[in-house]
Formats: C-alpha cells, structure tokens, sequence
C-alpha cells in the first residue's frame, strides 16, 4: 500500500470515480491544469480532458448553481469552494436548492453532488479562510456533512459521498492536508456515511470530536497519567451524527468532552451534549464539557493558535471532568 496524505488520497479517490462513472464531472476555481488551489485536482484534467474538469468563474453561487443543474440532468458533480468562508455567497444554492430538490419533487428528482470545501485553522491564512462553519450547514435538513481527518477515511468516505443520491458537503481539514501520512490501499473502497471510529478504547472517559481537532485530542492523551484511560471517538460524519456510538461509549465510561474548533455557541458540541442528556442521563457522573473555538472571529495569524483548541485546553478540560 502507498503511504499518502490527505490531499492525494483525496486525488486518488476523484481519479478512480471519474475512471468508473463517467458522469462524476469537476467544477470550481483553477482546479483545471492548475489542480486547485491546493493542487487536490492536479492532474485530473491532463487525464480526463477540460470538459470533465471544468475551470469556472470567480462565481461560487454559480459553480453550485451549475452543480445543481448537472445533477439534475443526470450528472454527479462534484463541485470545489476554495475555502469554507466563501460557502457564503452560494449558501441559497446549497440550502434552499440542492438540500431541498428530494422533497420538492416528492423525492422525483434527487441532487447527487459533492461539494468539496477546505475548511478550519492553523494554516496562517486571512480572514474568511480559516473557518468551521458545519454547523451551519449541519442545521439545514436535506444535507449530508462529512469531514475526515486521515488519508485512508478520506478516501473512502469521498467514494460513498460522490456514490450517494443526495447531495454531500465534504469539508477537508486543511490543516492535515500535507501534514500526515497513512496506507491506503490502491484499490477503491468505501467507508459508510454516518458511522463513527472509536480511534482509541478507554474506561474513564470520552472524548467526541472531528476533522484537525482528532490530533490535537491524541497530544492531550499522552499528557495523561497512565492510568487514565479515555475512549477517543472521530465522528467523521457530522450530519447524520452516529448517537449510537456516542451514546454506548458515555454509558460505558460516564463522562464525556465534546471538542471542536468551531465557536462555542451553537456549535455542534451543544448538540451532542443534548443527545447524551436525552439517552445517557442516568450513566452521567459529570457535566458534559465542552471544549471548543471562542465566540469570536477567527483572528489572524499571531492570534490564530490562540484561538484553536489545543492540546493543553483539552487536557485541562478532560481533568476537570475527571475531577467532578
């Protein structure tokens, strides 16, 4: 198996789709000869031909608006924002469209795209770059939200994402995209939309998290004392979110930290606290705690690892569950 990072998994994965189904088409911003702004489609237009790989105006409420109508003539787009603030100017094409076409038809007509969107912190870049908006989109009925943090998930995942008859957001971490190595294997596979890892088996405690946060978790577990013992599970799948396994591992271990970069106020850990009072309430022996981005904007550069839930905030918030 070849040892890949993120973003080649994620071109490995778009090149065997497109060799599959003739019919997976790209769109977006340089993702053409250039191959995207982070060279995740490089390549694929030397090998499938521009009218597969489709160079767009600087327009994303028209690449998704495009994306939506080459789904429904038949087509299973898979459309690229170049950074997750700038789902902004296209948000009435994913919610009030795409999300909705299944139940305005009557489920008739269905919209299987996959929109691709680097997303959260800790690359240095400027405002509107360095966001994690899944919340956001998680609120809005009709959508599926994925985002995985290794190489071999990713692959996977964006098999079935692309394969799936309604349309998905797959949100990138783009702090992992080079950052990390893992096998893959060449051959294609899928990995279930909407099923949970538990990344690491523990007694005392769990952890929930998602995408770049995952690493940040596992540095706070190695600062523990030995005989802690936590259970780390990845959600990779943020809608629809995998209670199930959340909610045996709270019954098993009592106690629970949600972390996620994203502001504190309705994000998703709010939710997740919610189902764990609604199904595991008599198995509490703590609060849910909450570790998570500030409620403010994402700062720039030198403020940036500030504001990023890191390893010392998470530890400190898994002592203080311990301790109640």
């Amino acid at each position: 198996m070849a040892n890949l990072t993120l973003v080649q998994a994620i071109n490995q994965a778009l090149a065997q789709e497109m060799e599959r189904d003739n019919r997976v088409v790209i769109l977006g911003e340089d993702v053409g000869v250039n191959g995207g702004v982070f060279r995740v489609t490089e390549g694929l237009a030397e090998r499938f031909g521009e009218h597969r790989v489709q160079n767009t105006p600087l327009d994303e409420s028209g690449i998704l608006g495009a994306a939506v109508g080459l789904a429904i003539a038949g087509m299973r787009p898979v459309p690229e924002i170049q950074f997750e603030g700038f789902l902004g100017p296209a948000y009435d094409q994913i919610v009030n469209h795409a999300a909705r076409f299944r139940n305005r038809t009557r489920g008739a007509i269905t919209i299987p795209m996959t929109i691709r969107v680097p997303v959260g912190g800790g690359i240095h870049a400027p405002e509107l770059h360095s966001d994690s908006p899944e919340a956001i989109y998680t609120h809005s009925p009709g959508l599926k939200v994925v985002m995985p943090c290794t190489p071999y998930d990713a692959k996977g995942l964006l098999i079935s994402a692309i394969r799936d008859p309604d349309p998905v957001i797959f949100f990138e971490p783009k702090r992992v995209y080079r950052a990390y190595r893992e096998e893959v294997p060449e051959e294609e596979y899928t990995i279930p939309i909407g099923q949970a890892k538990i990344v690491s088996e523990g007694e005392d405690l769990t952890i929930v998290t998602w995408g770049a946060s995952v690493f940040q978790c596992l540095e706070a577990l190695d600062d523990l004392p030995e005989d802690v013992s936590v259970e780390l599970i990845d959600l990779r799948t943020i809608d629809p979110i995998d209670t199930d396994t959340i909610a045996a591992s709270v019954e098993k271990t009592g106690r629970c930290v949600v972390v996620h970069e994203a502001p504190l106020t309705c994000g998703l850990g709010a939710e997740i606290s919610s189902r764990i009072q609604e199904r595991c309430f008599l198995h509490l022996e703590a609060p849910v705690q909450r570790v998570a981005g500030f409620d403010t904007i994402m700062p720039y550069y030198k403020l940036e690892l500030d504001y990023l839930p890191d390893a010392n905030r998470i530890g400190k918030g898994i002592r203080e569950c311990l301790a109640y």
